[in-house]
């Protein structure tokens, strides 16, 4: 792991039900590579459970927003979720994946790898495992995060929350989405996902899915659809929740069923009418709306679910 530099500035927020929450704007590195995050805490005399939240795919910021992006996305769920979990007494570390951050671009050119944001995770757990203000660290992997989670384990993590985590491989996840869209296209995508794992490349991508398989992003799948969620789970150490909503379109019930399947130490719970970016939602057009908009409240119950287990 590269060496990591930091800067802190704290400053003290508005009242939020009673309490102050303390933020601190920390600027972690891994190498060159720029980690920026917040971290947020009610004032306190005593010391308070710390949640590290791990994003998904994409290029997502610390708030669960992206703005690198064919499509700019403004839900704000990772903040919500902070803000949500300090009124309840708990602390919370959000930082910009680095493919967030537009100085890290430059740097990063085509041969970024998974094992590269699971080593930025680990920057992270390192900064705060010796923190003597936290009782304890949590991992909330979300989406890809669930996957990067498990792989970041450290033994100062006590418990683990994967939240709308895939139980398949990339490529086997991505091959049946496709073949929901049409039949025709699971077998090609199945191919060209063969050829990508037995030769690091795919000479012809078919036109249409050119969109799917980008020559500079072949080298990061390749290295991701190497990891099997369901195999990796199993060596997770700390304690474990599994949580999914039903209204996800992304990731399904049966893949948190399957996750639950090989670890059936773990707590599985389903979430009625929470989608991918954990909002509340009762129709189609709320649940493609919620992506863009922050007005949409997250799960209540995701929110007591997440709490009660940090706590207990």
């Amino acid at each position: 792991m590269k060496h990591v530099i930091f800067y802190i500035c704290i400053f003290t927020s508005l009242l939020v039900k009673g309490q102050n929450v303390i933020t601190e704007e920390l600027s972690l590195s891994n190498g060159a590579i720029s980690l920026p995050g917040t971290l947020s805490y009610p004032e306190s005399n005593k010391k308070l459970p710390l949640v590290i939240f791990i994003h998904g795919s994409g290029n997502v910021d610390r708030n669960g927003n992206q703005k690198i992006s064919v499509m700019e996305t403004k839900a704000n769920y990772i903040k919500l979720l902070s803000d949500s979990l300090n009124t309840r007494g708990i602390a919370f570390y959000r930082y910009d994946k680095r493919t967030s951050v537009p100085e890290n671009l430059k740097l990063m050119l085509n041969d970024l790898v998974f094992d590269d944001i699971v080593d930025d995770a680990k920057i992270v757990i390192d900064h705060f495992k010796n923190d003597k203000r936290f009782s304890s660290l949590i991992l909330i992997g979300h989406s890809q995060g669930s996957l990067t989670a498990m792989l970041a384990k450290d033994k100062a993590v006590k418990k683990y929350i994967s939240l709308a985590g895939p139980a398949a491989s990339i490529d086997v996840m991505l091959t049946n989405q496709m073949a929901k869209k049409s039949e025709a296209f699971g077998p090609i995508v199945q191919a060209h996902f063969k050829e990508l794992k037995e030769t690091d490349t795919i000479l012809k991508v078919n036109p249409y899915l050119v969109n799917l398989f980008i020559p500079k992003t072949f080298t990061f799948i390749n290295s991701w659809m190497r990891y099997i969620p369901t195999e990796e789970i199993k060596n997770a150490k700390a304690s474990t929740l599994i949580i999914q909503g039903d209204a996800d379109i992304q990731v399904t019930v049966k893949d948190a069923e399957s996750l639950y399947k090989v670890k059936p130490d773990a707590t599985l719970v389903i979430i009625k009418n929470m989608n991918h970016v954990l909002k509340e939602v009762h129709t189609e057009k709320e649940n493609q709306e919620s992506y863009y908009s922050a007005n949409f409240a997250l799960s209540s119950e995701l929110v007591e679910t997440v709490a009660e287990f940090i706590k207990q």
